[in-house]
């Protein structure tokens, strides 16, 4: 599990700043998986503090935790 979070959060983040570098590889209006890459790049832009707190929790659990 600890996996599949740690993944699913550098895929969002990832997605997210492609989307800000450029813009046009991230389509709204695309299907499959550029449709994917834009729903990512939206959650991590409104949900960018907790995104940012998961990180970080998901960083020192991953040093420290395990």
């Amino acid at each position: 599990l600890q996996s599949f979070l740690v993944t699913l959060l550098l895929f969002i983040c990832t997605c997210t700043y492609v989307k800000m570098k450029a813009p046009r590889l991230v389509d709204p209006y695309r299907t499959g998986l550029r449709g994917m890459f834009w729903k990512a790049a939206r959650i991590g832009e409104r949900l960018s503090p907790w995104v940012a707190a998961s990180c970080l929790i998901m960083a020192f659990y991953t040093l420290f935790g395990a």
